[in-house]
């Protein structure tokens, strides 16, 4: 009798294994969304008379969902859900217990208008939030050829902590170029990977400087955990000094035809200027060398004050 390959019994012992390790699993989510149906029904004072009435499931299948013996279908699972004014992904959280506080928090945002959800962000970035003057990781916002990289590179030498480039970073992630991220999924996908490597590279770092894409400042979430988690600084120059930084790097896109370039970027300028302006700090680097940029840079930041600004700052 031939043995079988080592691929196929790896698979094979693959396959023993998992049908009890999957049965273990199963068991455990039965039992978690069981606990949550019953804790929520419990802070919303409902019988399950009154949630079996509201959901249109049965009182005795509510009964075994709550011991964790129902195997309930999306369907069902969300008009139970609908019943406690919640979402279905809720009630399948894997942390096995949340508090009566966490419950009417949610509740609270679940109300609130979007308008009304800033203004909530604002006041817990404000009351709760790590101060500004003790944060670690420093953000780099701007356009393009405001001089985030060369700046950035130098600042994260002088204070000794990791440089990220945010958009390298999706280029990793996507396994492919901006450019062809665009053609293939367009802003939004892009904009996803963007806030996947973002919040990654919060994860992973926690004292670091991040060089961001322009655009940016225009995603309301992306734009508040900058704020809430870094110490945010916006490199800005006139539109004249982008122009010739870009054509000092060999970009000559926006030169096919300067005005129009020039009434874009002033358009864009214009448009993001009140979200810029919401960084901790800012730099006009119009005129200035990298190196006087850079000092001004160590001045101003939490982590960089801490160092000696007298160091020479080597290119």
């Amino acid at each position: 009798m031939s043995k079988a390959p080592p691929a196929k019994l790896k698979i094979a012992n693959e396959m023993s294994v998992r049908p009890e390790t999957s049965e273990i699993q199963s068991a455990r989510l039965l039992g978690i969304l069981g606990d949550r149906v019953r804790t929520l029904r419990a802070h919303r004072s409902m019988t399950r008379k009154a949630l079996a009435r509201d959901s249109g499931v049965s009182e005795r299948y509510l009964a075994q969902l709550e011991q964790g013996q129902g195997n309930i279908s999306v369907v069902l699972l969300a008009r139970v859900a609908a019943a406690l004014r919640t979402e279905p992904s809720d009630l399948l959280q894997t942390r096995e217990r949340q508090t009566a506080e966490e419950v009417l928090i949610a509740d609270l945002l679940r109300e609130l208008s979007p308008d009304t959800h800033k203004a909530f962000l604002q006041m817990l970035s404000e009351n709760f939030s790590v101060p500004v003057e003790s944060r670690r990781r420093i953000a780099l916002i701007g356009l393009r050829g405001a001089g985030k990289t060369s700046q950035g590179r130098l600042l994260a030498k002088h204070i000794d902590v990791p440089f990220v480039r945010l958009g390298s970073e999706i280029e990793l992630l996507a396994g492919m170029s901006a450019s062809e991220i665009f053609s293939l999924s367009g802003q939004t996908g892009y904009r996803r990977l963007e806030e996947k490597a973002l919040m990654q590279t919060l994860k992973q770092y926690d004292r670091c400087v991040v060089e961001t894409g322009g655009s940016i400042v225009t995603d309301p979430k992306m734009l508040n955990t900058l704020l809430t988690t870094c110490f945010v600084v916006w490199l800005h120059a006139e539109p004249a000094e982008y122009m010739r930084r870009l054509r000092a790097e060999g970009d000559v896109r926006p030169m096919a035809n300067q005005e129009d370039a020039m009434a874009d970027l002033r358009g864009i300028l214009s448009e993001r200027r009140e979200l810029y302006a919401r960084a901790h700090a800012s730099i006009d680097t119009n005129g200035r060398s990298i190196e006087d940029c850079v000092a001004e840079l160590i001045r101003i930041t939490p982590q960089g004050s801490k160092n000696n600004t007298n160091d020479t700052l080597e290119a």
